[in-house]
This record gives structure tokens, sequence and C-alpha cells, in this order.
């Protein structure tokens, strides 16, 4: 019967369950398709803009510089510096012009293609946050800043046409409509979006004032030119500019302030998916939301590490830019599938004949140390076929004592122990030191002041139930082995006397236990036939 007891079978481990995922949606799929790929830089990224014409070139504002992107390799191909730090940039329409704000209070105008500045427009007296050019417009200009003044300027003239001076706090956003040239809206610190018409010849009155609730960051026009976006606080509301500045909706999905939005259109694959847009916002807490206001509800959601500052996305959508505040770049690409004409065939119209395209050679270029890219490469860099990767193994953090016995200094292990006061390590050691059949030995060799704090241990620890079976037998070994030393040493007496009444109050305990058992335990067997 005890041998049946005491046998044992092997039970088969249970297979772990797969996690269950969350099926991906086809608007997943496409914000996935968007590979990352990160730009370090050393300022926050304020503003991002995107050229209006191909190769849909972007503008970086970084500190006191304009940092200009060919949008096809994702590289850095020139610079614009300024002498204060660059609050905004915008395009122009035909892409020929690039206008940019700094916090010195200027506005400048660029000749794109040439790098050169043109224009000047200085009359601001305090730091300009926005300007844009009009949608439609390739004359005119509007900017705004901490003076609490919008400002419509004639480039050409490089003199302000109108003021408006409606607002009563910073204006931080502005765009334009994208049916008409002659209105645009603002966005403002006192909580209030205005929508202005140049063609009213009152400076102080909007054609319409619109209440965010807090702060304004940013604010857009829809494609409609129905509708706009404001951003502010955690929340992007859509408001019905036809409809006399109405609330449509508010999505509250972010944990702190969204600091910059736009408005995409998904893909370019079918007629169907082009018509459709998005809302795209991102903010303080790493999030960047991707929102359907035909459906009114988020289809994609992404976190980054770090604060989310401004956001751009080009017109033929394949790259997507995110500046953070601690000056990284996410600049992402999405891959697209080669349709035969792109392969090199192509049917000419008309007629059955068909002719090759020569092919491009599509090998990508080694980086050299010579190359600027070279050292522009961040931690997401994929390793080449020919990198030869030298792996790091983990390095494993040993306490002293491991290391002690790693070098088989038994005695200096036990010791090394004995003073770090932590009991389980000590009985850890002692388990180890007994299967290698050394504990004995160590005890032996143990000086009196190292033969003190054993015996202190032993005194405090002897009589906890989960140390007892060990320490308790190796107490008595102690005794027999260094009675000798204890008899010479007052101090060692005085530790075996408090070890001895330690033990016999322990004792005592386990008596009057086993008695207050003797008597439950008869009622206990009444109660239970009852």
């Amino acid at each position: 019967m005890e041998e049946a007891r005491i046998k044992t079978f092997p039970v088969k481990p249970k297979l772990k369950t797969k996690p269950r995922t969350q099926q991906q949606t086809p608007e997943s799929k496409y914000w996935s398709s968007f590979k990352t790929q990160q730009i370090p830089k050393q300022f926050p990224i304020h503003s991002i803009d995107y050229s209006p014409t191909p190769p849909h070139s972007f503008v970086l504002a970084n500190s006191t510089t304009l940092h200009i992107f060919n949008s096809k390799t994702l590289s850095e191909t020139s610079q614009i510096t300024f002498k204060d730090t660059v609050s905004c940039v915008s395009f122009r329409n035909d892409a020929r012009l690039i206008a940019a704000s700094d916090l010195s209070g200027l506005v400048q105008v660029f000749d794109f293609n040439e790098r050169r500045r043109i224009r000047h427009l200085q009359s601001h007296t305090r730091p300009v946050r926005f300007v844009h050019y009009p949608r439609h417009d390739k004359l005119h200009l509007v900017s705004g800043g901490d003076d609490a003044l919008v400002k419509y300027w004639d480039v050409a003239e490089a003199k302000v046409i109108h003021q408006f001076n409606g607002h009563k706090d910073y204006v931080r956003c502005g765009h334009s409509s994208p049916v008409n040239s002659d209105t645009f809206v603002t966005g403002s610190y006192d909580h209030l979006v205005k929508l202005w018409d140049v063609r009213v010849r009152d400076s102080s009155k909007s054609a319409m004032d619109i209440n965010h609730g807090c702060p304004v960051e940013d604010v857009v026009f829809l494609p409609s030119g129905g509708m706009i976006a404001t951003a502010g606080g955690n929340s992007v509301k859509l408001w019905d500019v036809i409809g006399g500045g109405k609330l449509l909706y508010s999505m509250e999905s972010h944990n702190k302030t969204v600091t910059s939005i736009c408005v995409g259109r998904i893909g370019k694959d079918s007629v169907d998916e082009s018509n459709q847009y998005r809302i795209m916002s991102v903010g303080l807490d790493g999030y960047f939301k991707v929102f359907d206001y035909g459906s009114m509800k988020v289809t994609h959601s992404m976190r980054f590490p770090a604060p989310l500052v401004s956001l751009g996305y080009s017109p033929d959508c394949l790259t997507r830019v995110i500046g953070t505040s601690n000056g990284m770049i996410y600049a992402s690409k999405r891959k697209v599938k080669v349709d035969e004409n792109e392969k090199g065939i192509v049917a000419s119209e008309g007629s059955s004949i068909w002719r090759i395209r020569p092919l491009e050679s599509t090998e990508k270029k080694v980086l050299k140390t010579t190359d600027f890219r070279y050292f522009q490469r961040g931690q997401g860099e994929k390793p080449s076929e020919g990198d030869y990767l030298v792996m790091r193994p983990k390095k494993v953090k040993l306490t002293a004592h491991d290391k002690l016995l790693n070098k088989f200094r038994h005695g200096d292990a036990l010791v090394c122990v004995l003073e770090g006061k932590n009991p389980g390590h000590v009985v850890a050691v002692m388990e180890e030191l007994v299967s290698r059949k050394k504990l004995l030995r160590c005890v032996s060799d143990l000086d009196l002041e190292k033969l003190e704090l054993l015996l202190a241990f032993l005194h405090k620890y002897c009589t906890v139930p989960k140390y007892s079976s060990l320490l308790m037998g190796l107490a008595n070994k102690v005794i027999e082995m260094r009675a000798d030393d204890i008899r010479a040493s007052e101090t060692l007496k005085k530790h075996i006397r408090n070890l001895k009444s330690t033990v016999e109050a322990e004792i005592r305990i386990q008596q009057s236990l086993q008695e207050i058992q003797g008597i439950i335990s008869p009622l206990l067997r009444i109660a239970g036939r009852r």
C-alpha cells in the first residue's frame, strides 16, 4: 500500500492556448502598410507641409532651420536657415514659393527651387505662430501670432492689406477654404475659431464665431468646404459651417492635448477608395489616430514612444510624416502594388502591338562611410544580406555569494550571506553547501567573529517553520563541533543561552497548541456526528 501511494505518474503538460488577436480590418491593413523610418533631429518639429505638386517634397520646421526632404527616398536634400526659431511653413499651390514664419515676428517668402529669399514681411510685433497660403490664390498670404492679430498680406508689394483684430489671445493656427480663396479660419487660445472674409472691411467683425471650449491648437477645412475640424484639449470637433457653426461630433479618444490634425485621402488604388477622406490627429499622449467622419468613428490608432507635435500627409497618399517634441521624425512610406504598366509592359491604344519599356536598375545603393545618410541611420535600420551580425549574449547579473560559489570559495560565500542578513539567501547557500558536502567543513573553519554571526542567525531564525528543519539540525552540529570555543568565549556563551531560551519558548508554545488541539478534537467529532 505504501509503495502504491509513493508511486507517481508523469503528467503531460497542457499546451498553451493561442492568444486571441482581433481580426485586422481593411482600414488597419492600409495604415499598417506604411513602413516607418526614424530620422533623428535635436529640437522639436514645429511644422510640416507637403508640396502640392509632384514629387510632393515635404519641409520640416526644426529650430532655426527648414529641412527639405525627398518624399520618395525620405532623405534630406537641402536646408534653409533662419536667425530665429521657425514656427510654421506653407507651400503655395504651385509649389514654386514657400512661406515661413519665425518667433521674431518675421514672415519670409522663398523661391523653392533656388532656395532664394525674395520677400521680408515685417509687421507683427510678437512671435508669428502660423502662416498659410490660400488654396487658390498665388498673390496673398495669411499670418497670425502672439499679438492676437491676423494679417492678410499682398506678397508682391510686401504690405498688409487687411488686419483682423477679433481675437483676444494668442492666434495659433489657421486654414483657408478649399472652395473660396476669400475666406479662411483662425484658431486662438481664447477658445474661439473665427471665420473671416477679406471682402468684409470691418476688421473686428468675423463672419462666424465657434467656441471650441478650450485653447485651439489646430484647425482645418474639410475637402467639401462646408465643414471644419478643430483640435484643442483632448478632443477633435467637427463643425457645420454652412449650418451656422453647428457642432456635429466630438472625438475624444486622446488622453492628452491634441497638437495637430490634417485631412488626407485613403489610397489611390480605386475610385471608391480615392473618394474617402480621413481626419488624422496626433497628441501629447503619443497616439496617432485616424477618424472616419463619414461613420463618425476612429478606424485606426498607433502609439509612438514620445509626445507628438506635428503631422503631415502627402497628397499622393504614399508618405506620412510625424514630428515629436524630442526631435525624432517618424517618416512612413506605403508600399504600392506595381501594375503591369509600371513593370514595363505597355500596350499602345487602338492596336494589339506591345512594346517593352526598359527596366530601370532596382538595386539598392550601398551606403558608404563617405555618404551623408550613413551617419543618419537609426535603430530601425535593417541589416543587408552581406552584413555580419554580432549577437551579444544577455549578461546575467550574479550576486556576490553566487560568484564566490562559482569560484568554489565556500567559506567566503557563507560569511558573505551571513553579513547580508537575508535569511532566504543564507538558507539557500547552506542548502547548496549541503549538496556539495561542504557545510560542516565551512562551520569548522569559521573564526570566533564569524562564528558569532552564525550563532546570532541561528538564534533569530531557527524557530521559523520554513527554516527550522535545516537550522535546528545545524545548531546541534555547531554546538557539538565548536564546544571548546564556546566554553572559552563569554560572547558565544551568551548566544547559546539566547538560543536555548528561544527553543524552550517554542517548545512551550507547541505544547500549549497540542493541549488546545486535544480539547478541540473531541468537540469537532461530536459536532460532525450531529
